[in-house]
């Protein structure tokens, strides 16, 4: 593709991912993150997870220069702000309090999957001429014309932040933890750059797991039995439905998943006398296993952390990757060797005074940020130099 201008460049939406040809989503997101296969999205619309009723009505983003799909987007138009990780209720209860509607609004997003990753898949010569204030115009003019009241597009990669930074631009920061392979062979070589104290404690919970009897068995892909996975699903659910909430997932998603990206999934059961009793979902991408979904029926001591955590891991060492993003929040996750890493998330708000006010927000809760991940950092358990 040769840009010679941007004077042809169109934004529009589709209501359905079946409505993007897949040679041109697959030639913009390529193959290797699952979050961003065509087939990912087919599979939440097919089971019914991504609908207007569910408040997650398809809106994904197609950018058109000449009559040519030049850029994809995943989008959504959301009714309500659950199933996003970057929470901005106390915004929209603001905008109720002076009588003003804060939905619906455009969401550029993975739902559900608070995982960092490309968002706006664009050609490579698009990216190379596209100014950040051009894009900001280009969705804040869709979010209008959507009847929308504002855009947030949520956990993008360093390609995108450029594209997302100007200086009237809201953004806003997190933070995760996430594990990383820093040349370790195996599980022993990665306890062995903790210090004695924790690589102790990890010792301990991984002894008091086995000596309850407890053992853990993977399954892949196609290979994954029927009974695998209804029992992981009613595990899954018990997670929501322990604290009142309804699964943003259901099962026909979960048999998607595995009849069409069989490749990035991977299911880790942990079973006791025979009996499957807690279960924990990954996927793959190229260099990093993206730790999902997890449940149990039964407490068991120190089963979440082994399951997802460390079985995580030895599943990662194994594949090959690099690192292991695990999900949002959870200090536990930092005693246990996991880093901390900022998360970013970009704003467009089309209210004036609104705009005003959540930027000012969004600057004072990124000093708190930024200083949670100092202190996050002092708190590793790995050794310094000269130390046990």
């Amino acid at each position: 593709m040769s840009v010679t201008g941007l004077s042809s460049l169109t934004l529009e939406t589709c209501a359905s991912v079946n409505a993007i040809p897949q040679r041109d989503w697959q030639r913009l997101a390529g193959h290797s993150n699952p979050f961003l296969r065509q087939e990912f999205f087919q599979a939440l619309e097919d089971a019914g997870c991504t609908t207007a009723a569910a408040g997650w009505a398809p809106s994904h983003l197609v950018f058109r220069m000449a009559g040519r799909i030049v850029g994809v987007a995943p989008a959504f138009l959301k009714s309500h702000s659950m199933g996003e990780y970057v929470f901005d209720w106390a915004w929209a209860e603001a905008y109720q309090r002076h009588g003003l509607d804060y939905y619906p609004k455009l969401l550029i997003a993975i739902p559900f999957t608070p995982s960092t990753g490309p968002r706006l898949l664009l050609d490579p010569a698009l990216r190379e001429q596209l100014k950040p204030e051009q894009l900001h115009n280009l969705l804040d003019t869709l979010t209008d014309r959507l009847g929308a009241h504002s855009w947030h597009l949520l956990f993008p990669d360093a390609d995108d932040q450029k594209l997302l930074h100007h200086d009237q631009a809201l953004h806003r920061l997190g933070c995760q933890f996430h594990w990383h392979n820093h040349g370790y062979r195996n599980f022993e070589a990665f306890l062995g750059a903790l210090n004695s104290r924790k690589r102790k404690s990890i010792r301990k919970e991984r002894r008091q797991v086995a000596e309850q009897g407890i053992s853990f068995a993977r399954f892949h892909g196609r290979d994954i039995p029927d009974h695998v996975l209804s029992t992981f699903y009613v595990f899954y659910q018990a997670t929501y439905l322990k604290r009142g909430q309804r699964p943003y997932l259901n099962k026909r998603f979960f048999e998607l998943l595995r009849a069409h990206l069989p490749e990035h999934l991977h299911i880790v059961m942990a079973a006791r006398e025979g009996e499957m009793i807690a279960g924990a979902l990954f996927l793959a991408g190229e260099d990093t296993l993206y730790g999902r979904y997890w449940g149990c029926l039964d407490e068991y001591n120190h089963l979440h952390f082994e399951t997802c955590y460390y079985q995580g891991i030895e599943l990662a060492m194994d594949l090959g990757l690099q690192h292991i993003d695990a999900g949002a929040q959870g200090e536990h996750k930092l005693v246990r060797g996991f880093e901390p890493v900022i998360t970013h998330s970009w704003h467009g708000i089309l209210h004036p005074g609104f705009r005003e006010a959540i930027e000012n927000f969004t600057l004072e809760e990124a000093d708190h940020v930024l200083g949670y991940l100092n202190d996050a950092k002092s708190a590793l358990p790995f050794r310094q130099q000269g130390q046990d």
